[in-house]
């Protein structure tokens, strides 16, 4: 069900602003491997690059597969993806936006995995007839989420997942995406919350300025006397 990402000499950006400048990124199947970095250091447009919402340069491999066309194409072949900002629909419901989710799959498949994910996500089986626009913060995640999970990925993206969550709500997302990874997909995970993502993660990359600076395992990242003193304020 998981699936490897490599990514190879990817550069993107925005009409003539550059980016990113040849990213190497690799993540295991069945892992989860985080991203963490500053603002403005080109983590979401690296996102953005592999789904195909913007041009790339280089190449980018799914199971060693070219993974390239549109951005359903790209879904279709097994990627899902969680942007920043959740970007849900205010006034569709619950179980509209997850049924939104869901409209690559066969329509016969499509109740069922309806089924599944409302047993994954109590909270959102309990509100399935609430609209997004009235839900918390971390309500909206959590249905982000869950819409990217309708569609049965094999390979996981999520864009700072935790950003303006109360430390509650971030500590249950973060189990989410636990539960997602021990489930046999494999995770990409941007977030601003460096310690508690490589507290979590197998693998590990920091990018700055468009480039990889760092990579290793989490452990060998988190040990680092630049990112302790970077990222976490310690030596």
């Amino acid at each position: 069900m998981s699936a490897a990402l490599s990514i190879r000499g990817l550069s993107a950006g925005y009409g003539p602003i550059a980016v990113l400048q040849g990213i190497d990124i690799e993540a295991a199947a069945g892992r989860l491997t985080v991203i963490v970095g500053p603002n403005g250091a080109g983590k979401t447009t690296l996102l953005k690059a592999v789904s195909g919402l913007i041009p790339r340069e280089g190449e980018v491999l799914l199971d060693g597969a070219r993974l390239s066309g549109s951005p359903a194409s790209i879904v279709r072949r097994g990627l899902g993806h969680v942007p920043e900002g959740r970007q849900l629909f205010a006034q569709m419901s619950v179980l509209e936006t997850l049924q939104l989710g869901a409209w690559l799959l066969p329509r016969g498949e499509r109740s069922a995995r309806l089924d599944e994910v409302l047993a994954a996500f109590p909270k959102l089986a309990e509100r399935r007839n609430q609209l997004a626009g009235t839900m918390s913060g971390g309500e909206q995640q959590m249905l982000a989420v869950g819409r990217a999970l309708m569609n049965r990925p094999r390979m996981m993206m999520l864009d700072e997942p935790s950003l303006g969550l109360a430390p509650k709500m971030i500590e249950e997302l973060l189990k989410i995406v636990l539960r997602i990874r021990d489930s046999g997909t494999t995770v990409l995970l941007v977030e601003q919350n460096v310690a508690k993502a490589l507290a979590i993660a197998e693998f590990a990359y920091v990018v700055e300025r468009g480039r990889v600076v760092l990579g290793g395992s989490a452990k060998e990242v988190l040990a680092s006397e630049e990112v302790r003193t970077a990222y976490l304020g310690t030596v």
